[in-house]
């Protein structure tokens, strides 16, 4: 018995020995928030404070030494996101998950982000390449000079910051830019997805499946079934479509750090998903509004926004104010005084959402086609030249090309050979999808997209933006925003409102039947694009328009004018939550931060609202029915997270249309298409027209029977047998997922953050779920990114919030501190003149 008692105390000094060694691990890897430390490339000292509600204020002499200790900051702080992003854009994943992330990888050397990066950097005037090096240099000073510890996902995966190039550079500003504007620009998912179903549909199907936007009819008149079928675009053989089967998880050692090593295809799979769902995703969107002086309390205006993001932990935004007085750019000129508030990306050395003293502004997407897929013929003599334009005989045209070398982790490199039509990349080499629906040998998909154009300079806009002082001086910033276009309101402390879309969207020609609504025969000349959208006519509002209705309110609808024969897309949000706002602004005559608050809190479904009276006078046998139908008996449509009902309602609906739209695209195809895009304009409208030919010939009752009974079954094996007892917050919390970890649960319970939710893809406070998730079906995915309420009488009343918090350590208390506020639709203040500070670093050259 003795060897037993030294055993235990054995391992009880082993575990004390671990336990310290973790705590001083976990002290080194906490930023430094107080004393002092050394950044030598500054000009002079610069003060990093953390105000109450953990925002940083960055002090400086001039604004490059605030940009690069923003940079400095975000190393600190943000360290492993910033990692992540550089590789997704540069391609370079598999490198450290191995081969699971080679299709991500793929798709993103295929388009070229950071060959489109370079070509823009070295365009940009040197005011913004001075932002960007600055920037930059701030990241590698951080990695080059400070004692901190590197984040446990560095250690856990073996990784060092930059792989085996420097950590950050000034053309990863570009890239994550691009990698924006790709996250909200995913129109070519609508494309292929059209040229997918025309397969197997008419093109009367084919729109009844994908509606146009209410009230207007189809953009384009094209028979596409026929178009395809003539060309003969489709594989003779059957067409097997859907995602990869998920890899399952496999049991894990001491926090999942043994397996990781040995198998990183554990830590891929959402990585994938992403890139294999770019464009598949409805409703990518945002809230905004203004409410002129005349409709407040306070008789200046109020501003709202809460973009609509992928939620993540940490965060996509980072906190932060940037001071620095007038002073002399790189070009020798005089520059203006930067003082502004509010949302940063990691990756980035500019406020994006926010405020200066002045003025405040707020995004959401304006959504228009800047995507265009082409069908580019291939010559039938020789493979590597593709049809093009010309009179006479059949013209060609050699694809241009580059070779890609992707590293991968465990495995011999990948060699990729990327080949370039006069449109753009050939997405098909890269898509699966595509080669699994296209006779490549015949044909391949090239993209077209706006954010890739050399002339892109959005980084100067975001960079005049935030020294802007006025809606004016905001408006003349915007007018070089190139990509992604967005919805800006606007409010300055002088009472004058504004709205502008800001950014380039194509033109298209007049004998262009298509429109860019699916993929165009790339040798017609007629489906090129014919310019751009000039600034000055892209949908806006002034203050005298906005002043006689009293707000302007932008939740991703349409924002063609009424009567115009402007053409900028067909995919546009269904307007459930822009009516909704508007019903709420209208609903007293004046307005104040608290009424602001209340409007973005709002869990009203409209949309569930239009189908529920289906649900519950529908017939069912199930033995949970009878409890279930008590539950909705009086559901209100609000998606509250404390009841059952919205509960009962989503998995129902999910149900309902798995099995109308699934019976016409096949279960295969109905996986590529269903989840993150939810057809359900296309549902309301079959179930209320009682369409037998989609829901067959017992009509759409029977299939709303059959969806409950599947609906209540699942629910049971989940949830147990009290319908009472079920909540909606359960089933929907907002998943924050950390990017690789959420795959490996003994990881996820540590990186993720998950709060329960109410609302839905329709509430104004928006909850979006992806049904196609195996795992958790109804978490809330893509939700507000940040609320925040700016009081032009007096901007310090200014507030915000966000999902998470503003460090990237998952042990710091400052992770996830923000999350239940978040989700209780709390704020913090967002002031440039706190009453204090918690901690004060001085940065010093």
């Amino acid at each position: 018995m003795v060897w037993i008692k030294r055993f235990f105390w054995v391992l009880l000094g082993l575990a004390a020995l671990l336990a310290a060694a973790l705590a001083i691990y976990a002290t080194r890897a906490l930023p430094a928030l107080d004393g002092e430390l050394k950044l030598p490339a500054l000009a002079a000292p610069v003060t990093v404070a953390r105000d109450g509600a953990d925002v940083t204020h960055i002090k400086a002499q001039t604004p490059r030494d605030a940009w690069m200790a923003l940079g400095y900051v975000h190393a600190q702080e943000r360290g492993w996101q910033l990692e992540f992003n550089r590789r997704v854009m540069h391609g370079e994943l598999s490198e450290v998950l191995g081969e699971a992330t080679l299709d991500t990888d793929r798709l993103l050397r295929t388009l070229g982000i950071m060959e489109a990066a370079q070509r823009q950097w070295q365009v940009l005037p040197a005011e913004a390449k001075q932002a960007l090096q600055a920037y930059s240099d701030g990241v590698n000073a951080f990695y080059a000079g400070s004692a901190q510890a590197l984040s446990p996902e560095f250690h856990i995966l073996g990784v060092k910051p930059g792989g085996n190039g420097l950590p950050w550079t000034p053309q990863d500003s570009v890239g994550w830019a691009l990698m924006m504007a790709l996250d909200l620009g995913g129109n070519w998912g609508n494309e292929f997805a059209r040229l997918s179903a025309a397969k197997v549909l008419s093109t009367q199907e084919l729109w009844q499946l994908f509606t146009p936007y209410p009230g207007e009819a189809p953009a384009s008149r094209t028979d596409f079934a026929k178009l395809y079928a003539g060309l003969g675009v489709f594989r003779p053989d059957a067409i097997k479509t859907g995602a990869v089967a998920p890899v399952q998880e496999r049991a894990v050692g001491l926090f999942g750090i043994q397996t990781l090593a040995a198998k990183p295809d554990l830590l891929a799979l959402d990585i994938n998903d992403w890139a294999a769902n770019i464009g598949n995703v409805e409703g990518k969107g945002s809230n905004n509004w203004v409410v002129a002086g005349s409709h407040t309390v306070s008789g200046k205006p109020l501003l709202a926004n809460d973009p609509h993001l992928g939620l993540s932990a940490p965060a996509i935004w980072y906190f932060a104010r940037l001071q620095a007085p007038a002073g002399q750019g790189a070009d020798g000129k005089a520059t203006p005084a930067l003082d502004v508030i509010g949302a940063t990306l990691p990756g980035l050395p500019f406020v994006v959402l926010g405020r200066t003293a002045k003025v405040a502004w707020g995004f959401t997407n304006t959504g228009p086609d800047v995507q265009d897929l082409y069908l580019e013929q291939i010559n039938p003599a020789n493979p590597q030249q593709y049809r093009v334009p010309g009179s006479g005989a059949v013209q060609w045209a050699d694809f241009s090309t580059r070779s890609e070398t992707i590293r991968v982790k465990g495995k011999p490199d990948v060699s990729l050979k990327v080949r370039i039509s006069r449109h753009g990349p050939v997405l098909s080499d890269a898509q699966k999808t595509h080669a699994e629906l296209l006779d490549t040998a015949r044909y391949v998909i090239a993209l077209r997209w706006s954010a890739l154009e050399t002339d892109n300079l959005t980084a100067v806009a975001a960079l005049r933006a935030n020294q802007a002082q006025s809606v004016d001086e905001l408006i003349a910033a915007y007018a070089d925003h190139h990509s992604p276009m967005q919805n800006v309101v606007m409010a300055d402390v002088t009472g004058k409102v504004a709205y502008q879309a800001i950014g380039k969207v194509p033109l298209r020609k007049a004998d262009n039947d298509i429109l860019g609504i699916a993929p165009s025969p790339g040798w017609d000349a007629r489906y090129d694009w014919a310019g751009w959208l000039p600034y000055a006519q892209t949908p806006q509002a002034d203050a005298t328009t906005i002043g006689k209705k009293g707000w302007f309110a932008n939740a991703n609808q349409s924002v063609v004018p009424a009567g115009s024969d402007l053409f900028l897309g067909q995919d546009w949000v269904v307007p459930y939550r822009f009516d909704r706002i508007e019903k709420l602004l209208a609903a007293q005559p004046r307005h104040d931060a608290a009424s602001m608050q209340a409007i973005q809190s709002d869990q009203l479904s409209s949309a569930t609202l239009r189908l529920l009276p289906l649900l519950q006078k529908t017939v069912s046998q199930h033995p949970l029915a009878a409890q279930a139908q008590a539950a909705l008996a009086g559901f209100d449509g609000v998606m509250r997270a404390d009841s059952g009902a919205p509960l009962i309602f989503s998995v129902w609906v999910d149900e309902l249309t798995r099995g109308v739209i699934g019976s016409k695209l096949g279960e295969a195809r109905l996986k590529s298409m269903y989840g993150k895009r939810h057809f359900r304009s296309a549902i309301e409208e079959m179930v209320e027209r009682d369409d037998k030919a989609w829901c067959g010939p017992a009509g759409c009752a029977a299939q709303s029977t059959a969806a409950l009974d599947r609906a209540l079954t699942a629910l049971q094996a989940k949830w147990g047998s009290q319908p009472a007892q079920w909540k909606w917050g359960e089933a929907h919390p907002a998943l924050s997922a950390h990017r690789p970890f959420s795959n490996v649960a003994a990881l996820a319970r540590l990186f993720d953050v998950s709060v329960p939710t109410g609302g839905d893809s329709f509430t104004v406070n928006v909850g979006q779920y992806w049904p196609n998730d195996e795992k958790i079906p109804f978490a809330n995915r893509h939700a507000a990114s940040l609320r925040a309420v700016y009081d032009l009488a007096d901007p310090e009343k200014s507030q915000f919030i966000y999902q998470t918090g503003q460090s990237g350590l998952f042990f710091s208390s400052r992770y996830r501190d923000m999350s239940r506020t978040w989700a209780d639709v709390g704020y913090r203040p967002l002031q440039m003149n706190p009453a204090g500070f918690t901690h004060e670093l001085t940065l010093k050259p």
